[in-house]
């Protein structure tokens, strides 16, 4: 698998573009802002983009969504329980964060367990909720793709609509601590961290 990190925007998002080496296949995971930067580093490279992964539906998290889905003619891929605040542009926050608000009807609804095959990688949604309802990890070999459930030493916000920071922990320590120490987990702001480095080290487990 082939990676590819973007920091975008005012909130500073981390957008992955993952890449089968054999097929070229690809996915972009929470394109959030900045969609010329998004499309610069897409014209670099030779790869056939499948489908758009969101983690949860905030619009720092979304806000090139629309114009990679008009460009490139992309689905969008969310948990089941994130559809109504994606499509709805205060629960999603894009009324306060730009000046239009952003309203996407996904094209697909993922359920917990569920694998998406891309190339010859395999994508497993991990529901994780907390920060909202229907938050996903999504693990491909040994990394994981955290969204803002879990970063370097810290965790999601759950103060937010939807949030819950009971909820964010046992998803934490249910779902993402039973993963080998080795794996590396990518989160939707800040750094890489392990997830042995976590369960040994961050302040909120």
């Amino acid at each position: 698998m082939l990676l590819r990190k973007l920091v975008l925007g005012m909130y500073m998002t981390n957008c992955y573009i993952i890449v089968c080496e054999e097929t070229k296949k690809a996915v972009i995971i929470d394109p959030g802002s900045e969609y010329n930067r998004i499309k610069a580093e897409l014209d670099k490279v030779n790869i056939d983009l499948q489908f758009i992964l969101l983690t949860h539906g905030h619009g720092d998290h979304i806000g090139a969504v629309p114009q990679l889905m008009e460009e490139y003619e992309l689905p969008v891929y969310i948990h089941e329980q994130e559809k109504k605040i994606l499509n709805n542009s205060n629960r999603n926050l894009t009324r306060q964060i730009y000046k239009n608000g952003i309203e996407i009807e996904p094209n697909r609804l993922l359920k917990d367990g569920e694998v998406l095959s891309v190339g010859s990688m395999n994508l497993e949604i991990i529901h994780t909720p907390g920060h909202t309802p229907g938050s996903i990890s999504v693990k491909v070999g040994n990394i994981v793709f955290t969204g803002d459930t879990l970063f370097n030493h810290s965790i999601g916000r759950t103060d937010l609509p939807g949030g819950s920071y009971d909820t964010i922990i046992n998803s934490i320590k249910e779902k993402l601590m039973i993963l080998p120490d080795d794996t590396t987990a990518y989160p939707g702001h800040n750094t890489p961290t392990k997830i042995g480095v976590e369960r040994n080290g961050n302040p909120f487990l």
